[in-house]
Order: C-alpha cells, then sequence, then structure tokens
C-alpha cells in the first residue's frame, strides 16, 4: 500500500491570476540559463526566482553559479517575499486534486493527488520491499544541490510525479468525483498552452476518503523527480511532495540526443551502422520523429537515416535493453562513436519541448556532428523496467505535459 498524508502547511496561490503569475516549468526543464532569465523578465513573480535564484539577475551576463551561497541566500528571500505577498496564501493540513488537461489532447484529463508521502517507502537497497520505484540513478551531487535548496528556503517546492496502475480506474474516477463538485481553487496555463487546475481538499472526511483510495493501490512509480524525492531523504525529512497520477493518463513524449564530437573517425554512416541496424536513407528532410518504438532517426551531413535494430541486438526480456535510448548507447554510441559512458559532457538531451527540426538545426548550425530522433518510450515500457527493479537508461522518459512548479508548495516550518 502507497501512503500519503495531508501536508501540515501548503503556500498556494490567493486566486487563477496570481497562478498565472507563480507559475513555472521545473529548473530542469531549460537547455540554458538564459532561457530562465528570460522567463523571468518577462514573469517578474515567477516561482523560478525560487528554483533558479542565479538566474533572477538584471541583467544576462551578470547571472551567477547555481548552488552558490548567495544565491541561495537570495532564493530565501524571494520565497519569504512571495509568502508576505499579496499573491499567495497559506493553508494548514489539506491534500490536493491536480488536474493537467494538454493542449494536444484536451480531452484527457490527467488527474491526480497530491500531498506528503513517505520518503521510508521508496525502494532501495536497504529498503528492498519499498513500494515507491525509482525508475533511474541517483547523481548524488545533483540531489544534494537540491536538498541545499530545500535548506535554505525551508519548502518543498518542486512536486515528484508518481505513477500508478488503475485498471478499473476507480483512482481516477474517485479524483473525478471530488474535483467534479466545484469549481477548482486556482487554475493556469503554462508555456505550451497546457492547463493546470489544482482543488484544495482539507475536509477531514475527504482527505480520510483519498487516504483510503490510495492505501488500496500497491506500488507506486517515480517518474519524474526522482533527484527531488532524494533530495529530501538526505536530509532525514520524512515526507516529500509529490502527486500520484494514474498511468493510463500520462503522455510520454520524445528524449532526443544531440552528439557534439566523438573520438572515432565515420565516413560512411550507412555502412558503419548497417551491422547492427536496418538502414533506410530518407536524405534531407525538414525533420523526422520515428512513430514508434525500435525506429530509430539518425541525422548528419544534412541526410536522415532511419534504423530499425536488427534481431539480436537486444534482449527482449529485458525491459532495459529493449528500450530505444539503450540500443543507442550501446550500438552507436559506444559500438560505432566510441562514447562509453552514457553522461559523457559531448552528448546533450534534448527534451520533449523541443522537435526534430531543431535537432537538425543544430547539426546544420555546425554546433553538432549529429543528432538521434526518438519515439516515445511507452508507458507498458516504463513499468515494466520498475517491475524488474531496473533503471531507466538515463535521459530517456520525458513526461508531457508535465507538473509546474510553484502551485503547491510545502512549508517546512509551522509558523513564518
Amino acid at each position: 500500500m502507497v501512503s500519503i498524508r495531508p501536508a501540515r502547511r501548503l503556500l498556494v496561490p490567493v486566486d487563477s491570476d496570481a497562478a498565472q503569475q507563480i507559475i513555472g516549468p521545473n529548473y530542469d526543464e531549460f537547455q540554458s540559463d538564459r532561457e530562465v532569465w528570460e522567463l523571468i523578465r518577462r514573469q517578474p513573480h515567477s516561482i523560478l526566482r525560487v528554483t533558479m535564484p542565479h538566474c533572477d539577475v538584471p541583467h544576462a551576463d551578470a547571472i551567477g553559479a547555481e548552488g552558490d551561497e548567495r544565491m541561495l541566500a537570495r532564493a530565501a528571500a524571494n520565497l519569504r517575499e512571495l509568502i508576505q505577498g499579496p499573491l499567495t496564501r497559506t493553508l494548514r493540513d489539506a491534500l490536493f486534486i491536480y488536474e493537467i488537461r494538454g493542449a494536444r489532447n484536451p480531452q484527457v484529463r490527467q488527474i491526480g493527488l497530491g500531498g506528503m508521502f513517505l520518503t521510508d517507502e521508496i525502494r532501495r537497497e536497504e529498503r528492498p520491499q519499498g513500494v515507491v520505484i525509482r525508475n533511474e540513478g541517483i547523481r548524488e551531487a545533483k540531489a544534494r544541490g537540491r536538498a541545499r535548496l530545500i535548506e535554505h528556503t525551508r519548502s518543498l517546492i518542486g512536486i515528484v510525479n508518481l505513477a500508478v496502475e488503475d485498471p478499473q480506474e476507480r483512482f481516477a474516477t474517485l479524483l473525478e468525483e471530488v474535483a467534479d463538485r466545484r469549481a477548482a481553487d486556482f487554475a493556469a496555463t503554462d508555456e505550451a498552452g497546457n492547463r493546470h487546475a489544482v482543488w484544495l481538499v482539507d475536509d477531514p472526511g475527504q482527505i480520510g476518503r483519498l487516504q483510503a483510495a490510495m492505501a488500496a493501490i500497491p506500488l507506486a512509480f517515480v517518474a519524474d523527480g526522482n533527484h527531488r524525492s532524494a533530495a529530501a531523504a538526505l536530509l532525514g525529512l520524512p515526507e516529500y511532495l509529490a502527486v500520484a497520477f494514474t498511468t493510463s493518463r500520462m503522455g510520454l513524449a520524445p528524449y532526443n540526443r544531440l552528439v557534439r564530437d566523438f573520438p572515432r573517425v565515420v565516413d560512411d554512416w550507412p555502412a558503419a551502422l548497417g551491422e547492427r541496424f536496418e538502414v533506410r536513407v530518407l536524405g534531407d528532410l525538414p525533420a523526422f520523429r520515428p512513430e514508434r518504438v525500435h525506429r530509430i532517426g539518425f541525422y548528419a551531413d544534412r541526410c536522415w537515416l532511419e534504423l530499425t535494430p536488427r534481431d539480436g541486438v537486444f534482449d527482449p526480456r529485458n525491459a532495459v535493453e529493449s528500450i530505444d535510448a539503450e540500443i543507442v548507447q550501446r550500438h552507436v554510441f559506444d559500438a560505432v562513436m566510441g562514447i562509453t559512458d552514457p553522461k559523457d559532457e559531448r552528448l546533450t538531451f534534448v527534451g520533449g519541448n523541443r522537435d526534430s527540426a531543431y535537432l537538425k538545426q543544430m547539426v546544420d548550425s555546425g554546433a553538432y556532428r549529429c543528432a538521434i530522433s526518438l519515439a516515445p518510450v511507452t508507458m507498458e515500457q516504463f513499468v515494466a523496467v520498475c517491475k524488474q527493479n531496473r533503471f531507466m537508461p538515463p535521459k530517456s522518459t520525458w513526461f508531457d505535459p508535465k507538473i509546474r512548479s510553484g502551485l503547491v508548495i510545502a512549508l517546512l516550518d509551522e509558523a513564518g
């Protein structure tokens, strides 16, 4: 069973207008600090002033170093300003329902239950029976960076996205029933046109009913926010802030790759790749996104190739080896290019907020030598990896649409 508790003290927008001013992407969705700085200039009350304080500066050339003590002090000051200002209010002992209606599929109600989940329930080596399963390894430096922000601001801002299976739709139907009784407390639209709505739940009877529904679910999978949950655990916090969505209502977008350089000389890409893939030459298309898994787009020298793994390239019984990002790492980057480390700095990971036309543009500009365009991982693949107690390949799942930051913040101090 998966446990959820009401947050003792939540910071939330006073209304939808305030929510629209505060809402922001998560800290890890940007290609550069310059993008963050530009968004803060356009949206001066954005939560990014707290989560990315080194970008909250008057001029782009003054952008500081992430994690710098002065920048963390600025984050704390910016959050105090938000707490004391007219855009927010605090609420005690509450859960919340979070719904996203994507711009591309507005008929799908991605609806989930939010609150405080238990760090002790996260599965790890010393707790193999944990019911919350991570899908990737944790980089301690990254987790410690998030932990330092928590320490300085005394708050949990980034919301962890959990995925739960709900084959009979009982959990999602209950959340819809609660939400449909009244209007949302506030809603906002993100930069991609997705609508985010939040219902705050502080009635003890409703809280008990929602907790019971959550407890009936045997497992949860960390879809997004592994380092946010790990940061809470590093600090010894008993809880972390999360929303549990049902797998059937969640969407995945491609997570692509750009390659700046590689050690080996390759003169003929179709020949070099042909030993492991069936290669189809597509030519200089404006863009190419594979329509399904195990079809891989490769772009170099102003030519797109479609790669299909040959029989025996991966073991279909191994859920990780079946992921296209892992196939590319083993059989393109390692075997052909000589890049053995999937975290090599010559690789740039491009999330689902950029399309394959962007990949082509970056290669044609000379900034990169080649690009990989992937189909999205399927939810079935993601769940299979989790259930096999394996980790997804680095940067392989881009859930879309994503939870936004700033709409619900858990304050750790009882007063202030």
